[in-house]
């Protein structure tokens, strides 16, 4: 008969050091995670592309020039601290509590017969913007006409998948059953610039932006807290597919490039080893409602649209 061997119990002590280190690897895997995937820190002071100052050291035109502001709540300012602090009217005026960088940065200081309306809507879908350009926009027939336009952001988010998605509101849809919207979209965003460019006579620039990702380009819905879409980031491309194109058609629109501007600010901020991430500024842009800047995000918003009208304009 054999011998059993005998069986011996852990010592105390290692008992003790073995639930210790499970203790500390937890606490370490809780920490990561907190910090890695639910910390959005927004950061402090100036945020986005650094503008060249010396652009705005001399005067562009004495002409009369209209600016106006058209879209949904990213041009309404839906998120910014103040009225001032929105990128359309930081774009025009400096704040009383302006950067340093940015004094004498701004539209009014090289345009000295600028004036401005802004008929962006907050939560508005581009069909409402297609309607507010022809129903509500007057002709300026003495002036030089400068569009700030975003469109086409709510069309993706609304709806939000709480309701069977429809055009204008598609979140949660196929990427096969959104194809006849986003065309819709193509055609639509096209009479948009015409009948824009037809209220001013005199010509005109029209600025749109191509919309961002909250999600820094991985798709994860859930990361924003809006339930999983698996063709969410198809249709999101695709969109902004569309605005590049169409824009392209005319010599007078550009593309404000805020997608490009944006990644690496959204909800993976935090997280170094993406190749979004900005380790000089690794914080959140983002309003709590997530579709809308914060307070960091219109400033770089306003920034990356003045180097696009530095770079592009006539006048």
């Amino acid at each position: 008969m054999s011998e059993q061997p005998i069986q011996t119990k852990p010592k105390p002590r290692k008992r003790l050091y073995l639930l210790l280190g499970i203790l500390f690897l937890t606490v370490i895997a809780v920490l990561a995670y907190i910090e890695f995937s639910l910390s959005r820190p927004i950061g402090e002071g100036p945020a986005g592309p650094t503008v060249d100052a010396s652009s705005f050291s001399d005067v562009w035109s004495e002409a009369k020039v209209q600016v106006i502001g058209v879209g949904d709540s990213v041009t309404a300012g839906l998120g910014a601290k103040s009225p001032s602090h929105t990128f359309f009217n930081r774009l025009l005026n400096n704040p009383s509590d302006e950067f340093a960088d940015m004094e004498g940065v701004c539209l009014s200081t090289v345009l000295p017969n600028l004036t401005s309306e802004n008929f962006a809507i907050s939560g508005s879908e581009s069909s409402v913007h297609a309607d507010v350009i022809v129903e509500t926009i007057p002709d300026y027939e003495d002036a030089f006409g400068i569009v700030l336009m975003t469109s086409g952001g709510n069309d993706i988010i609304h709806s939000y998948g709480r309701s069977k998605p429809r055009e204008c509101a598609m979140y949660s849809a196929s990427l096969e059953q959104a194809l006849p919207w986003i065309e819709n979209f193509r055609t639509r965003l096209d009479k948009m610039f015409e009948d824009l460019t037809a209220k001013f006579p005199l010509g005109c620039e029209i600025y749109i932006g191509d919309i961002y990702d909250p999600t820094d380009g991985v798709g994860d819905a859930p990361s924003v807290f809006l339930p999983h879409w698996p063709d969410g980031l198809a249709i999101h491309g695709k969109y902004n597919d569309v605005i590049r194109s169409v824009a392209g058609k005319y010599d007078h629109v550009h593309v404000v490039p805020l997608h490009a501007t944006f990644l690496g600010h959204g909800s993976h901020c935090r997280q170094f080893w993406r190749s979004a991430y900005h380790a000089e500024d690794p914080h959140y842009w983002f309003f709590t409602n997530i579709e809308d800047p914060n307070d960091r995000g219109y400033d770089a918003i306003r920034r990356v649209f003045l180097k696009t009208i530095v770079e592009k304009t006539s006048l």
